[in-house]
């Protein structure tokens, strides 16, 4: 089974690194009923930095601002499903790099069932090249 590549659109939320601020935050989505593809925390010095990837960016925006989360402007990423195997994203990185595109960070993860996932960003300016690259379409590529 291919992989599925889509171009998806995630929101940056920086926030106090303390206990309890992702609870928070997740328990704000959920009560808005907000579905998320990928979800990404870590520390970024006093802070910490959470990336949502909603499956409806539009939802999310309404349902952060009326929580009061302040979230920055969407940008893009991309999210990867499939059928886990041996090397499963060398295929998609190897058309990146003949591409020449940067991946500037990645998260995958064995999903269980003999599935995976992952979220890779790359720059701004190599959104287009990734995209003929890893020849994505409209819709779910």
């Amino acid at each position: 089974m291919a992989e599925t590549i889509r171009q998806v659109t995630y929101y940056k939320v920086m926030v106090p690194n303390r206990m309890g601020e992702g609870a928070r935050l997740l328990g704000a989505l959920h009560n808005a009923g907000i579905n998320l593809l990928a979800f990404s925390g870590f520390p970024a010095g006093k802070k910490a930095q959470f990336d949502f990837i909603p499956e409806d960016a539009p939802a999310f925006e309404r349902a952060a601002k009326g929580a009061g989360i302040k979230a920055g402007a969407g940008k893009e990423v991309f999210l990867v499903q499939g059928e886990d195997r041996i090397g499963a994203l060398a295929d998609i990185f190897v058309k990146l790099a003949a591409a020449k595109v940067s991946i500037t960070a990645l998260d995958g993860i064995a999903a269980g069932m003999s599935r995976y996932g992952a979220i890779f960003w790359v720059q701004p300016k190599d959104v287009a090249k990734a995209v003929r690259a890893v020849r994505i379409g409209p819709g779910v590529f």
